[in-house]
């Protein structure tokens, strides 16, 4: 991995809904595929509620339940303001240690949140950023990711998976970005991860996590470092390209499972993921340049 270098490009929160924004030239390695579309912003949540403030309904569904999520994950997902709520505005989704049973009559020892757009929004193409402080510890999982918004009818894998940002507590200083999909799904997902220079751990701050995705495209940046670039060319022989459709978006944070290991000794409780904003823009040509 080559030399890297911080672009702190946080904006007030209201300049992203009044101007076009040109992101083409800011901190990204050489791609000679690189886009160079200016960007429009079609749909956003800044989580700037009063705080205590539930999440917007109409923007999210709250998952619930606990049933390991193909993962055998630890936690049950409620939609309980104490593990998903707005302070300081931010979105807080809280992972919390206590004994919780479900009206499906499964018991956890952990409790979390997973917030989705899936029914009311999901988009085709695009860039799709998220400004985030993810927690940290060993068995903490946090995510923003996106599914096919067809999953209902083409089940998962083939309905497609991006994970924009998935942190696993032991890798503190590690994130990764991944496509799912038919025949390369699970472990055998395509993915690249980034690692912060001189061991700095991603749970210290906030940092900017965001994927452009263009037909037969998708790119992987962190605080806007371009650091994959997957494309059909990547998948296995034979194996089918699923990322032409509307995708929805998802933010969670699991607690175990499969890929971070289960809590230990050093685990600390609660735990929190802080979101300053999602934002979703959609790519605008540049405008011709006008004759003389």
């Amino acid at each position: 991995m080559g030399a890297w270098m911080k672009v702190n490009w946080h904006r007030p929160k209201w300049y992203a809904a009044i101007f076009l924004v040109s992101l083409c030239a800011m901190g990204q390695t050489k791609d000679p595929q690189a886009t160079t579309a200016q960007w429009k912003l079609v749909w956003s949540d800044e989580f700037n509620g009063p705080d205590g403030s539930p999440v917007d309904s109409s923007k999210w569904v709250q998952e619930i339940g606990g049933g390991g999520w193909g993962n055998d994950e630890l936690e049950y997902y409620t939609s309980r303001p104490q593990n998903a709520f707005l302070k300081n505005g931010n979105l807080v989704i809280k992972a919390v240690e206590e004994k919780y049973s479900g009206s499906d009559g499964v018991s956890r020892n952990y409790t979390s949140a997973r917030l989705k757009t899936q029914g009311k929004f999901s988009q085709t193409y695009g860039r799709f950023e998220a400004r985030i402080k993810i927690p940290r510890g060993q068995g903490i999982w946090p995510a923003f990711w996106m599914l096919g918004a067809d999953i209902d009818q083409v089940p998962w894998p083939a309905c497609g998976e991006i994970d924009i940002m998935e942190n696993i507590g032991k890798e503190p200083a590690l994130v990764h970005g991944t496509i799912h999909g038919p025949g390369y799904n699970g472990s055998g997902g395509i993915s690249s991860s980034f690692a912060l220079p001189g061991g700095r751990k991603f749970a210290d701050k906030f940092h900017i996590y965001a994927v452009e995705w263009e037909p037969n495209t998708i790119r992987f940046y962190v605080d806007n470092h371009l650091y994959a670039t997957r494309t059909p060319a990547d998948l296995p022989k034979g194996a089918k390209w699923v990322y032409d459709h509307p995708f929805f978006i998802l933010l969670n944070v699991a607690v175990g499972g499969d890929w971070p290991g289960n809590p230990d000794a050093t685990s600390v409780f609660p735990q929190t993921m802080l979101v300053d904003y999602v934002r979703v823009y959609e790519a605008v040509k540049p405008a011709p340049p006008t004759k003389p």
